[in-house]
C-alpha cells in the first residue's frame, strides 16, 4: 500500500517538474527571440536624412544586437538641433497638431529644463548601474543630470574650434602679409578682420562697398559668455546677466568695432553658409559642424572652386584664460514602460561600448565619452583619411591640452536669455552697421551707443 502511495508522489513531483521545466524554456524563448521585436523610434542631428553616419550605425545594430535582442530602432527625425529643440517642446507640452514624442531624441540640458515637466523622460539611474556609468567621462555625466536624474545621456561630445577657408586665407595673406597666427587671438583675430574687409573690398575695384565679412560665430551668445567668464569674472549673477563690470567691456568693444566695420556675419543662419558662398572665411562653431562644411565654394555669380578647410583652437584674449564651451547634445529617454525603456537603454550602451563609439564619434567630429575610448582616438585618427577630419582631431588634442571646458548653467531662464540675446546682439549690430555705412556717426561712438543700447533692451 505504501510503495503504490510512493509511486503515485513520485509521478505527480515528476509531472510537477517537467511542466516548470517547460514553463521556463518557453519564457526563455520568448525573451530570446519576440515574434515581433519593439521598435523604437528616435529624432538625431548627425547627418542628413538618406546621409547619416548614425543612420548607419542604427542599421548595424538593428541587424546584430538588435535582432538578437528583438529591439528595432526606427529614425523618426534627422534635423538640427534648434528644430528637435522645438518639435521636442511642442511635443512634450502637448501643443495642438504636435507628433507623438519619440522614444529617444537627442537634446541638450537646456531643452529638458525648458520643459512644463521634465518627469515624462526616464532616469538613466535606473538602467545604468554605478559600476557601469563609472567608466564615462564624470564631467560629461554631470552635464546631463538634472535635480539629480541623470536625463540627458552622453553618447559623443564635441566643442568649439575655429574652421578657416584655407585656399582663401593663402590669397589675403600672400597679398597682405597676414598670418594665421594671427587667428589665434580675439584682438588680432577682430583686427585682421578689418585688413580682410578693406583687401576683398579691392578685388572688384568697379564695385565700391562690396567687401567681405571675414568671420562668422555661429553662437554669439557663447563668445560673451566664455569670453567674460576666461577674464576671470562672471558672466552671470544668479539668473541675470551681468553688463556693467570691465571685462564684458573688453569682450564688446573688439567684437563691436569688427561688427560694425564689416569683418563679421551678422545674418541669420549657421556659419556653414557663408562660408560654403565664400561670404566670410573664418568661423566658430561647434566641431560637429565638419559635417557640413563643405569642400567647395560656390560664389553668387555661379563660379565655384574646390578649397581646403583646416581646423584651429577657438581664439583666447591676450591677457585670459584657455577657456572653451563644452558641447554636444545627449540622448533623451521618454518614460513608457520598463519593457520600452530597457530595450532604448540596451541601444544606448551598445553606441557607447568604446569600440562602436569611437567608430561614431569619429565620423561626425565628436569626442568619445568613455576613459577607453580615449584611449582608443589616438589610432583612430592616425586611420582617418580625410584631411579636413584630421585637422579637426589635431585640433581637438591641441584643445584638450591646453584648454580648460566650461559648462554652460543650469538654469530655467537660461534658453531665454540665450534666444534673446542671439536675436538682440545681431539686431543692435546691423543697425549700427547701416549707420556707419551712412556716416551718420564715427566708430567710437557706435561701439559705445550701441553696448548701452543693447544691454538696455535686455532688461
Amino acid at each position: 500500500m505504501r510503495s503504490t502511495e510512493e509511486k503515485i508522489k513520485r509521478k505527480v513531483i515528476s509531472v510537477v517538474i517537467i511542466v516548470a521545466i517547460l514553463s521556463t524554456m518557453a519564457g526563455c524563448g520568448k525573451s530570446q527571440s519576440r515574434k515581433e521585436p519593439i521598435t523604437l523610434t528616435i529624432w538625431h542631428v548627425y547627418g542628413g536624412q538618406t546621409d547619416s553616419p548614425l543612420n548607419d550605425l542604427i542599421d548595424e545594430f538593428n541587424g546584430t544586437e538588435g535582432k538578437k535582442e528583438g529591439i528595432k530602432i526606427q529614425v523618426g527625425m534627422v534635423s538640427n538641433t534648434n528644430t528637435i529643440h522645438e518639435e521636442v517642446l511642442k511635443a512634450a507640452n502637448k501643443d495642438p497638431g504636435a507628433a507623438k514624442l519619440p522614444d529617444l531624441f537627442i537634446s541638450y540640458p537646456k531643452t529638458v529644463l525648458a520643459m512644463n515637466d521634465s518627469g515624462i523622460l526616464a532616469d538613466y539611474h535606473d538602467y545604468f548601474s554605478e559600476n557601469e556609468l563609472k567608466d564615462f567621462i564624470p564631467e560629461f555625466l554631470k552635464e546631463g543630470e538634472i535635480d539629480g536624474r541623470l536625463l540627458v545621456f552622453p553618447v559623443a561630445k564635441s566643442t568649439e574650434i575655429l574652421f578657416v577657408n584655407k585656399t582663401i586665407f593663402d590669397r589675403f595673406s600672400a597679398d597682405t602679409g597676414a598670418s594665421m597666427e594671427q587667428l589665434t587671438t580675439w584682438e588680432d583675430l577682430f583686427d585682421l578682420s578689418d585688413t580682410y574687409y578693406e583687401w576683398s573690398d579691392a578685388q572688384t575695384p568697379d564695385v565700391e562697398g562690396d567687401g567681405k565679412s571675414m568671420f562668422v560665430h555661429d553662437y554669439h551668445f557663447n563668445y560673451f559668455q566664455v569670453g567674460v567668464e576666461s577674464l576671470g569674472t562672471d558672466f552671470f549673477n544668479g539668473d541675470k546677466i551681468v553688463y556693467d563690470t570691465s571685462e564684458f567691456g573688453q569682450v564688446w568693444e573688439p567684437y563691436a568695432r569688427a561688427a560694425i566695420e564689416g569683418g563679421i556675419w551678422l545674418n541669420e543662419g549657421y556659419a556653414t553658409e557663408p562660408l560654403r558662398t565664400g561670404e566670410s572665411i573664418v568661423s566658430v562653431a561647434s566641431s560637429a559642424s565638419v559635417l557640413y562644411y563643405e569642400d567647395i565654394v560656390t560664389y553668387s555669380d555661379n563660379r565655384s572652386e574646390p578649397i581646403e578647410i583646416i581646423a584651429r583652437p577657438v581664439p583666447v584674449f591676450k591677457n585670459g584664460g584657455k577657456l572653451v564651451m563644452q558641447r554636444g547634445a545627449g540622448i533623451c529617454l521618454t518614460k513608457s514602460d520598463p519593457e520600452r525603456e530597457e530595450a532604448a537603454a540596451k541601444f544606448v550602451k551598445w553606441l557607447t561600448e568604446p569600440e562602436k563609439n569611437v567608430q561614431f564619434v569619429t565620423s561626425v567630429g565628436y569626442m568619445p565619452v568613455t576613459e577607453k575610448a580615449f584611449e582608443l582616438l589616438p589610432e583612430a585618427i592616425n586611420n582617418l583619411t580625410n584631411e579636413k577630419y584630421k585637422s579637426l582631431y589635431q585640433a581637438f588634442i591641441d584643445t584638450q591640452n591646453e584648454y580648460t571646458f566650461y559648462c554652460a548653467p543650469q538654469m530655467d531662464s537660461y534658453l531665454d536669455s540665450e534666444m534673446k540675446f542671439e536675436k538682440n546682439i545681431r539686431m543692435k549690430l546691423t543697425s549700427a552697421r547701416k549707420r556707419y555705412m551712412n556716416n551718420e556717426a564715427d566708430i567710437e561712438t557706435l561701439v559705445w551707443d550701441t553696448f548701452q543700447e543693447f544691454s538696455d533692451s535686455m532688461e
